[in-house]
């Protein structure tokens, strides 16, 4: 299927590792004009470079950082929100500092980001704004709380946004990743094994017991949903988030 993205542009932050990396080399294939963003300027100028990208090396958990970046990136057609991973642990073990330090980047990083080219897209009468978010904001999960709290906030920003963006032409969607194999999946997945089996090398049985199709996602099954939600094809899609689990969250429901 012809995306018919070619020519378009797009800002994908977190974009020089795992699903945000996954995001730039699928809409770079398209032939999408990339701005990519990302904390570590080393990896984020190599990655750039591999696929003709501009790169910004920006801190977004910082708000002054939100305005520098706009100013600096210009109108763009597609903003791919992706950066920032919200950490494990129950109440208890999250403290204060560690919860608004993940919060500051994925949360109101998402919404400060999302504010900004909103106001440009709508006045420009067109953009769509995808927001990589998690699945864990549709479950509660105790010893995920920073986390389904975090996902369930952004969640909801997305459906209070959508209905009335596209008035003026935008639209603002997401995808909720259930398990997907990344780097910081695999950090959970340890810490899980940790938590379970008091043995780290057992994380395989987890996906055995746990998973449908006993296999964690790829991130580029979640960037060509990502793709497909910013191009045409999905142009009566806003508001609305793509689960993409592979049948987790029914199977989880079923279980418990």
């Amino acid at each position: 299927m012809d995306l018919n993205l070619r020519g378009r542009s797009a800002l994908v932050t977190g974009a020089s590792r795992g699903i945000g990396l996954a995001i730039a080399k699928t809409l770079a294939a398209e032939g999408v004009s990339l701005r990519l963003v990302a904390r570590d300027a080393d990896r984020l100028s190599k990655v750039s470079s591999e696929l003709g990208a501009k790169p910004f090396s920006f801190d977004l958990s910082k708000p002054e950082n939100i305005g520098a970046l706009v100013e600096a990136c210009g109108d763009v057609d597609i903003l791919v929100n992706n950066a920032g991973a919200i950490p494990r642990g129950t109440l208890e073990e999250i403290d204060g500092t560690t919860w608004r330090n993940a919060w500051d980047l994925k949360v109101f990083g998402y919404i400060d980001l999302t504010r900004a080219y909103l106001a440009r897209m709508t006045k420009r009468g067109k953009g769509v704004i995808v927001c990589v978010i998690g699945a864990a904001g549709e479950r509660a999960d105790p010893n995920y709380v920073a986390g389904c709290m975090g996902n369930a906030a952004l969640n909801m920003l997305v459906q209070c946004l959508g209905g009335e963006s596209v008035r003026h032409g935008v639209r603002v969607v997401a995808v909720n990743p259930g398990p997907i194999m990344t780097d910081r999946f695999m950090h959970g997945m340890l810490w899980r094994a940790e938590k379970r089996f008091g043995d780290k090398a057992r994380w395989p049985e987890i996906l055995s017991a746990d998973l449908p199709i006993k296999r964690a996602g790829t991130v580029e099954e979640v960037a060509s949903a990502v793709a497909f939600l910013a191009s045409d094809h999905a142009s009566y899609i806003s508001g609305e988030a793509l689960r993409i689990d592979a049948g987790f969250m029914g199977a989880f429901r079923t279980k418990n």
